[in-house]
């Protein structure tokens, strides 16, 4: 895999966002249940349990091994196959990740685009990196491909200064 640093700054309805984009040759549906369905996400990132039509779901990494926290995800926007808009959370944590994804199909390939809202150098430096990261992971699953051939370690700290540079001297979002 690629692991040059894909994310870019966007500013978008004020507020800062890392933004990656990602290309898949498979229809627009088939790349929304990979990023939606438990059965499919394990493979490269997580799973979630809960009923969805609550509001939210709970989340569990399971790409980082077994101390990780479930996070609680409030599903802001579900417009299937196209916009999947959350907010997540650790119970009892106070921080707040707004996470956008936006999938488009053209002549059988999808684009996926995937946003964070993202104001803090320190945090892009670390989270920058693993969306890179799991995204990769993403398409090696979709590809059919081994995901333990992405290696974090191809990530982080190589990628670290990039994301700083993005948000370094920014103002930041509320």
């Amino acid at each position: 895999m690629n692991s040059e640093p894909t994310g870019r700054r966007e500013i978008r309805n004020g507020a800062g966002y890392v933004v990656y984009t990602r290309e898949f040759r498979a229809p627009v549906a088939d790349v929304w249940a990979a990023v939606t369905e438990p059965e499919r996400l394990v493979r490269w990132i997580g799973t979630w349990s809960g009923d969805p039509r609550s509001g939210h779901v709970d989340f569990k990494m399971t790409a980082e091994g077994e101390d990780v926290a479930v996070q609680i995800y409030r599903i802001d926007v579900c417009e299937p196959p196209r916009q999947l808009c959350v907010r997540s959370q650790i119970p009892g944590d106070d921080w707040v990740w707004r996470l956008e994804l936006d999938l488009a199909e053209l002549d059988g390939v999808t684009t996926l685009t995937f946003a964070q809202v993202m104001d803090d150098p320190d945090v892009a430096e670390n989270v920058g990196p693993g969306w890179d990261y799991y995204l990769d992971r993403l398409a090696a699953a979709e590809s059919g491909l081994d995901v333990a051939t992405v290696v974090w370690d191809d990530y982080y700290p190589a990628q670290a200064d990039h994301y700083r540079a993005l948000f370094s001297g920014s103002t930041r979002a509320t």
